[in-house]
């Protein structure tokens, strides 16, 4: 260890550890940055509305996406079959959404947010965002923007699995 401490910004954010080579690594920081977004869900949404982060994903994209199929919620999650049934079952059996099968192919089901689902994916996207802008309030507008485009355009960088 270096008996010259690393600039703040080169800390960790608690604990104030030199982050050395971990500085400019993505996964690193996006990980950091976790601890924080975690937090806020879990006190502004996953508590109150007993719901984890992939269920409030789920049953927000299937609001901003009603008649949905189960493999396009897989693909867009990146997670099989049989893990985005066991999420929708649940889903469904809390009446947040429901199934209706295709009138032109009875093998395929569109999912649908209930009425109460779709209050309560508006909620929690309400909250989720207050929440986030109350905590990185040392974000302007404008970086928040710029952050949440780049770690989209990140994102899509994913392959198809």
């Amino acid at each position: 260890m270096s008996s010259k401490a690393a600039p703040v910004h080169e800390q960790t954010p608690f604990g104030r550890l030199d982050e050395a080579g971990l500085h400019g690594i993505l996964g690193y920081q996006l990980a950091q940055a976790t601890i924080t977004t975690t937090r806020v869900f879990g006190e502004r949404v996953g508590a109150p509305f007993e719901l984890r982060p992939v269920e409030f994903t789920i049953l927000t994209l299937v609001h901003e996406n009603p008649g949905v199929s189960a493999r396009q919620l897989a693909d867009a999650l990146a997670v099989t079959p049989p893990n985005i049934t066991m999420w929708i079952d649940k889903l469904e059996r809390r009446g947040l959404i429901e199934r209706e099968r295709s009138t032109i192919d009875r093998r395929a089901q569109h999912i649908r947010p209930t009425v109460e689902g779709a209050k309560l994916a508006r909620q929690a996207v309400e909250r989720v965002i207050e929440g986030e802008q109350a905590v990185l309030a040392v974000l302007s507008p404008a970086e928040r923007a710029m952050l949440i485009e780049l770690l989209h355009k990140v994102a899509r960088c994913r392959k198809r699995g």
